[in-house]
């Protein structure tokens, strides 16, 4: 299995045997050298004359009494201990001499003395020999056992015994957290994936708990947000589509009725009734274009041609040309510019925004108002104002005026020929150029529409 917990278990296991067998390798590795140093022992002591001493003492004596004093005091490194009592010897395991029948005669830490040799410790003596018999066994303890006494023994015994308890708890402990804490981490992830199966199913509203490690939960972090983004933008599209077919509908069935009634001889073959026909068809021409190039913004992939432009000459072609519609509306169009100004721009596009606002401007303005464009320095940008005084905008529709075919009155702008799409897409030309773009307005007092462009280098 392939799962985020199920390798974590088993890294937690591995980790954990990994352990359990070093210690286990050390262990033995030490063992091991201690029989090395134990036989090697035994050895010197066959070799060192220490039983000759003993057979010599024997036939002088017929028993070992008094045979400490052969022991304790002999030259041989191996034999030579550093007096009686519990502390001596504790360098090597404790010399042991027992007589033939295997009672301890000797004990060189004076512990065992009057008891008998065991029959391990037995087969692992050095046998005292005279005239060919045996007289004493000569021990030099036993790997595990020689240098300990009884209580230390025990000690020793229970210690091993608790320490192999805690590696097979600890073992089993380490499994067991292991598989806890992989659950643990691989849970939120398990979560996330189930939120994603639930949104590719189209299930917008399918979230994820934040929660688990940082990096965890920043993980669902971005995946809420990416969430919230993808509902927003299949709402958008779903208007969209809804809108687009919405506005198609009208000006086609316009023609469709118009022509209809002209086949039907309802309508006369007239220059003026092909002339509103037309209107229509242009009405879609532009409706077309607008998408087309709401579709590019989307995509990132506007044309641009930025270059060095003369604001403020922009603003005043962009005001001649209206300067005849604004007349016919008794509608006054003011410039307020102290200074040329320059800005990094695409100039058409730039003219295409100023279009668009002053359009705008002028159909929500009445007769006898005004609407003011102004061009002012702003840090490392123009700002570029056109202020009307014509009804204003409510308060509810002000964070909706960018958006694409939003209308607030939409009987009177349909009527005047609009998309819909005029400011959504002078914000896309904006953005792409570097800016911002926004609206101040108060219903009854008019409404003011301003956008930066980054300043041209001096």
């Amino acid at each position: 299995m392939n799962r985020l917990w199920v390798r974590l278990t088993f890294a937690f296991v591995f980790i954990t045997l990994v352990g359990v067998a070093t210690v286990a390798l050390l262990t033995n590795w030490s063992a091991g050298d201690e029989f090395r140093q134990y036989l090697q022992r035994q050895e010197m002591l066959a070799q060192s004359g220490l039983l000759d001493d003993l057979a010599a003492f024997y036939q002088r004596s017929g028993n070992w009494n008094g045979v400490g004093d052969v022991l304790s005091g002999s030259n041989t490194p191996i034999g030579r201990g550093r007096g009686q009592g519990a502390g001596q010897g504790r360098g090597r395991p404790a010399l042991l001499l027992a007589d033939a029948n295997g009672q301890i005669m000797y004990d060189e830490r004076g512990t065992n003395v009057g008891g008998s040799l065991s029959m391990e410790e037995r087969a692992l003596a050095q046998t005292v020999t005279l005239s060919g018999k045996a007289v004493g066994y000569l021990v030099m303890g036993q790997p595990a056992r020689a240098a300990l006494a009884p209580v230390e023994q025990n000690f020793l015994d229970g210690l091993r015994n608790t320490l192999i308890v805690s590696a097979l708890l600890a073992g089993g402990l380490g499994i067991v957290l292991g598989l806890l804490i992989s659950r643990a981490v691989a849970a939120p992830l398990s979560h996330l994936a189930q939120a994603a199966r639930a949104f590719a199913a189209r299930d917008w509203n399918s979230r994820v708990q934040v929660q688990g490690a940082d990096e965890i939960a920043e993980v669902a972090r971005e995946f809420n947000d990416m969430a919230d983004g993808l509902q927003r933008a299949e709402t958008v599209r779903r208007n969209m589509i809804a809108d687009i077919a919405h506005e198609l509908r009208t000006p086609l069935a316009v023609l469709q009725g118009n022509l209809s009634a002209m086949l039907d001889e309802v309508y006369p073959l007239e220059r003026s009734e092909i002339a509103a026909l037309y209107d229509e068809t242009r009405l879609l021409s532009r409706l077309v274009d607008d998408l087309r190039e709401l579709a590019l913004a989307d995509a990132g992939q506007l044309p641009l041609n930025a270059q060095t432009v003369n604001v403020s000459e922009t603003v005043r072609t962009a005001i001649s040309n209206f300067s005849v519609a604004a007349d016919s509306q008794n509608i006054r169009i003011a410039l307020e510019q102290n200074e040329e100004l320059s800005a990094r721009a695409d100039s058409d596009r730039l003219a295409q925004i100023l279009r668009n606002l002053i359009a705008n401007a002028l159909r929500h303005t009445p007769s006898g108002g005004t609407i003011t464009l102004a061009a002012q320095i702003a840090g490392r940008f123009v700002r570029i104002t056109v202020a009307d005084t014509g009804e204003g905008i409510a308060a509810e529709d002000l964070p909706h005026v960018f958006e694409r075919f939003y209308r607030g009155d939409k009987s009177r702008t349909r009527a005047s020929g609009s998309t819909g799409l005029g400011l959504a897409i002078a914000k896309a030309w904006v953005e792409a150029m570097g800016g911002k773009i926004g609206v101040e307005s108060e219903l009854g007092r008019g409404s003011r529409f301003w956008f930066t462009l980054p300043r041209a280098a001096q």
